[in-house]
């Protein structure tokens, strides 16, 4: 295996510094006459282009690498993204974790706005957004992440299906794509599809069908144990619906458009005690942009979306808890064009929410009914000091927690961004940012009081925990231009009254007495930091002829008083070749995380490091003026016994065995 990986690593060296190969790539592209890829990045607030995002780090998921790498959750489409793990709570569940932060200290938007889901509650609660029918995924740090909340201390990840059409399209495009998994017997399609009627109307449609059975594994289920060896991990299954509808007027002087979306997904928790989860969503969205609204302005942007979220855990004999949350969002953006070298943007937002995660059997509440209020006003500006980028932003928010039976907490949030690029040579940059973010704490955190079933834990929160209060600062040096590029980044966040959940052996009934099946996770504070570095080379990402990549990414989770931070993402390198010539293009990525042992006091087993190799490989054909592409993707081909240590399920699930997944995509 090590044998295989150093000769993955030293082809993709050569790859990045053979001349040779140098020549005929740069003679390749310049035949097909490729062009850089610009891809605009709408969660920044200037819609630059992913290059442009110094300040602001920046990855985007498009085209035909996010079709090769998304899968049944966001936390897998992204989980060999630099920087960025999984918490893998089975195949229907998995959040992105970025640089160690994970929950609520990660946003999650679809097109801009809160997916207002539970997701960063629990691990085992899926988001509701599909990357199936998703345009784009974003992932984004820095001064821009201020314009979408305080909370967002680890950044954001923003999915882009472009629901509400912004352009008028010249004839019907779209796409539909069908693929099927071995290793789970998956089955799914879907498609999206946009058009114009007459001269002012756009219209969009969406829609994403999924089936899988239980995954096979490729040895053991709980780790170390020969007596648990089996082929298929029990209630890994998942079962998703989703579907959505958009339009748009849209005229010279912007556009105004509302979308509707219905989802459904009813998946396994591969837990001892085998939950499954019925989670369903509707959500209704307005988005409205006015070019040149006022003298000096270069436009204005209203949004407002409204959420209607629950699902149930379900045990042997039905419902055991039920979650909703039903919200509202508004947001209202306003970018002023160049004053005194300055170029900006500032708003406001509102968010009411009715959160509630009761008993079904008349027991205790696993978090009460709660009414959240908040308000905040951000304003995000970058500038240009001769030959250095300046980029900053602040954000003022009011939040308010009024619990059903506890008492009613406020909290006053105030976050700034500071960040400067000097390009001291030509296609080379170097960069620093400072942060301060503060965070309230999340309903769960301040009111949880009962059992969540498919945790198994009974989850205990303190309704006098003070805000979180974030001090980060990150150095970077990067090179933007040419074949070859590259960047680097190391960072350090300091985070006063970091809130954490810990996991003790006592077991308590549904009533919190002593002697039944639940283990308790009692939230506790402290203060804590969080460091890492992590480094990527490319070459030739856009162009035809071979490509390659090699990355590393590290990251440490302490409490200032001692200890580890639960849950902490493994050191990992990776390395990836890939060539790419008319109709055909291929590829084979190799990723090795290092084993984990930095165990927080409530975790007693270390992580074992693995060998995650993955292939590709299609070909596109045009057949009666549409382009057809057939697909081959490999995941896990040396059928490692993969196990996550950001999972809290890493001794009992492991991630699935050998998968093959066939495939065809037709775009029109």
């Amino acid at each position: 295996m090590m044998k295989i990986q150093r000769t993955l690593l030293s082809s993709a060296i050569l790859l990045a510094f053979h001349p040779a190969i140098h020549a005929q790539t740069a003679s390749t592209t310049a035949a097909a006459g490729a062009q850089p890829q610009q891809v605009v990045v709408t969660a920044s607030p200037f819609r630059n282009s992913e290059s442009d995002q110094i300040l602001t780090p920046a990855k985007v998921l498009a085209g035909d690498e996010l079709r090769d790498k998304v899968g049944s959750s966001i936390g897998e489409t992204l989980s060999q993204e630099l920087g960025v793990s999984a918490s893998a709570f089975g195949a229907g569940a998995s959040r992105p974790i970025i640089r160690g932060m994970e929950g609520s200290r990660v946003k999650m938007l679809e097109n801009g706005m809160a997916t207002s889901d539970v997701s960063g509650l629990s691990n085992d609660h899926a988001v509701a957004s599909e990357g199936a029918v998703a345009h784009q995924i974003e992932i984004l740090r820095g001064p821009a992440a201020l314009l979408y909340g305080s909370g967002a201390i680890g950044g954001l990840v923003n999915v882009v299906n472009e629901r509400i059409p912004t352009e008028l399209e010249a004839r019907p495009t779209g796409q539909v794509e069908t693929r099927y998994s071995t290793v789970d017997n998956g089955r799914n399609v879907s498609g999206t599809a946009d058009t114009s009627v007459g001269q002012h109307v756009a219209l969009h449609v969406d829609g994403n069908w999924r089936e899988t059975n239980d995954y096979k594994i490729p040895d053991t289920r709980v780790l170390g144990d020969a007596s648990t060896a089996m082929d298929r991990l029990p209630h890994s299954d998942t079962r998703e619906r989703n579907v959505g509808i958009g339009g748009s007027w849209i005229d010279d002087w912007g556009y105004a458009g509302i979308s509707a979306s219905h989802l459904t997904n009813l998946y396994g928790i591969p837990s001892d005690e085998g939950s499954r989860i019925d989670q369903k969503q509707d959500r209704y969205d307005f988005d409205s942009l006015v070019k040149k609204p006022l003298t000096g302005f270069e436009a204005f942007r209203f949004k407002a979306g409204y959420t209607d979220y629950r699902h149930a855990e379900l045990g042997e004999d039905g419902p055991e808890v039920l979650f909703n949350n039903r919200s509202l969002e508004t947001r209202a953006e306003l970018t002023h064009a160049p004053v005194a070298g300055l170029h900006g943007t500032f708003g406001f937002q509102t968010e009411n929410t009715h959160f509630s995660a009761l008993s079904a059997e008349g027991g205790a509440d696993t978090v009460p009914l709660t009414h959240s209020k908040s308000a905040a006003a951000f304003l995000v500006e970058e500038a240009n000091a001769g030959p250095v980028k300046l980029s900053g932003g602040l954000r003022y928010e009011s939040v308010d927690r009024e619990p059903v039976g506890n008492r009613k907490r406020t909290f006053d949030l105030t976050s700034g961004s500071f960040g400067a690029a000097w390009p001291f040579m030509p296609g080379y940059s170097a960069g620093a940012t400072l942060s301060y973010a503060q965070r309230a704490p999340a309903i769960e955190e301040l009111y949880s009081g009962g059992p969540h079933d498919a945790t198994a834990t009974f989850d205990i929160g303190n309704p006098d925990f003070a805000k979180e209060t974030s001090r980060n600062i990150e150095l970077s040096l990067q090179k933007t231009t040419g074949l070859l590029r590259w960047k680097a980044n190391v960072y350090r966040n300091n985070v006063d009254n970091f809130i954490y959940g810990r996991i003790s052996d006592d077991l308590v009934d549904e009533e919190g007495n002593p002697g039944g099946e639940f283990r308790t996770r009692t939230f506790e504070q402290a203060a804590a930091h969080i460091r890492g570095a992590e480094a990527e080379l490319t070459w030739n990402q856009t162009g035809a002829g071979w490509n390659g990549r090699l990355f590393a990414d590290s990251s440490r989770g302490k409490l200032d008083a001692g200890g580890n931070l639960p849950l902490q993402p493994a050191d990992r390198v990776g390395a990836s070749v890939g060539y790419r010539e008319g109709a055909w293009r291929g590829g084979l990525s190799l990723v090795h995380a290092r084993g984990q042992d930095r165990l927080a006091a409530s975790e007693t087993t270390a992580t074992p490091g693995y060998n995650q190799l993955d292939a590709n490989l299609s070909y596109t054909q045009r057949v009666a003026g549409t382009d057809v592409t057939w697909f081959l993707l490999a995941k896990n081909l040396l059928n490692e016994d993969i196990r996550l240590s950001t999972s809290v399920l890493k001794d009992i699930a492991p991630l699935p065995g050998r998968n093959i997944v066939v495939g065809v995509r037709t775009k029109f």
